[in-house]
């Protein structure tokens, strides 16, 4: 009987299957979604992280996620909306790494400053651009998805317009948009907080 329903479970579209997911309950259903797209999903992790470990496990973590996700998210396109997913999870973990090398590398800057004639004055300039990277980390996390993708792969990434249109699937002048509008809204942030001197 088991056999019969997973058969009949393979032979159902992606949206039958996240439609009897969200009705029913039924992780099987999503496990058949994991069959059809881990390897998409894979894909993607491994064109952002480069590493095969660090996808393998992504691609873990996104479908664990799914579970929730699915609940939430009213999905038309299933493939469309789990390569999104897939994007926004890695550029997510990106940016942690980034911000964690961010942090080591002031954490190394005040050690050496530490051991200079210019203790005070270094170790003070440290303190306070390390707050301002603490800030900076807040005021983005306040921004929308899209703005925050294209600010994370503008400034972080170094990425120029053409490559976040390709890796976001947003056109030009969206691109454009979200990032002029990112970063309006980051200096009104940063001010409304007192860290950018007007």
């Amino acid at each position: 009987m088991w056999l019969i329903r997973s058969k009949d479970k393979n032979a159902l579209s992606d949206e039958e299957l996240v439609l009897q997911y969200r009705q029913q309950g039924d992780k099987q259903a999503v496990g058949v979604l994991f069959n059809r797209y881990s390897h998409l999903v894979f894909g993607v992790c491994m064109k952002y992280l480069k590493d095969v470990d660090d996808s393998k496990d992504a691609v873990l973590q996104i479908f664990e996620k799914l579970y929730t996700d699915l609940l939430k998210h009213d999905v038309q396109k299933f493939s469309y909306w789990v390569h999104r997913v897939a994007q926004n999870f890695c550029l997510m973990q990106l940016r942690s790494k980034q911000a964690a090398k961010n942090r080591a590398d002031i954490y190394n800057r005040d050690e050496i400053a530490a051991t200079t004639d210019f203790v005070t004055e270094n170790t003070d300039q440290v303190y306070e651009k390390e707050k301002e990277l603490v800030m900076l980390e807040e005021a983005i996390k306040t921004l929308n998805e899209e703005q925050r993708i294209c600010i994370e792969l503008f400034f972080l990434k170094e990425k120029c317009y053409n490559e976040i249109t390709d890796l976001t699937g947003f056109d030009f002048k969206q691109v454009k948009s979200f990032i002029q509008n990112g970063k309006r809204n980051l200096r009104i942030y940063m001010e409304k907080n007192n860290h950018v001197k007007s």
